[in-house]
């Protein structure tokens, strides 16, 4: 196991691998990831992602037996909850102090959640008052690397008359953001199921006063509490 000191030698493109492998292993419940998945969440090669994991199996921050997929090693894993810890805060700040809306914080926080200094991180969670929630409503770790998972449910497992509020959202895309807000929705809307369409699953919502007909795919990225 490598010392948490070495963390500091990891290149940016090696930390984003890490925090990938991490996210997919908390997205899809399961303690492995593929190459291949890893490969086409990064939007990379697969020669590419092969070469980057070498280079993180020398380090020791991730691990697979022969021709199987890929696990996180204990120092891997903090330091991808680190870098989710920064990305988070970052975001937060940058929404709630500096004018950033939820679409435009995202690729900010991509760069800043590299810088090293881990005085700069708690200094910034201490004058926000250590916010437990980002701005697309994601949990934000502590400075133990603490997390807690909130169990989900996503718009496109409900029935219709079922009444929701929304939690966070799994796409965290600038096109996917803006349009969330320029339907109207945000987070702590409360949704009416009003239709299900046979046809293609679309669905008709109604919040606020307006009514939408949204598609499965965004159903599937928008999680949501049950209201009644």
């Amino acid at each position: 196991m490598t010392n948490k000191s070495n963390s500091n030698n990891l290149t940016k493109s090696e930390e984003d691998y890490l925090k990938a492998i991490f996210q997919l292993l908390i997205g899809d419940n399961s303690r492995k990831v593929g190459n291949n998945q890893l490969a086409e969440y990064l939007k990379v090669s697969p020669a590419s992602t092969n070469n980057m994991i070498k280079k993180l199996k020398a380090k020791q921050y991730v691990f697979s037996e022969k021709y199987g997929k890929l696990e996180l090693t204990e120092e891997g894993k903090s330091i991808a909850v680190r870098l989710i810890r920064k990305h988070r805060l970052w975001e937060t700040f940058l929404c709630n102090y500096l004018n950033f809306t939820w679409d435009e914080v995202h690729e900010v926080a991509e760069q800043l959640e590299h810088i090293k200094s881990n005085k700069l991180i708690d200094e910034l969670d201490s004058f926000m008052d250590f916010p437990t929630k980002d701005p697309h409503g994601e949990m934000i770790p502590n400075a133990n690397g603490e997390y807690s998972l909130l169990p989900k449910i996503t718009l496109s497992s409900l029935d219709e008359g079922d009444v929701c509020q929304l939690i966070s959202v799994n796409d965290g895309s600038v096109t996917f953001l803006k349009y969330v807000s320029e339907i109207g929705l945000a987070l702590s809307s409360e949704i009416k199921v009003l239709e299900i369409r046979d046809f293609d699953k679309s669905i008709k919502i109604g919040f606020n006063t307006s009514v939408e007909t949204v598609t499965r795919k965004f159903a599937d990225n928008v999680f949501v509490k049950i209201v009644s």
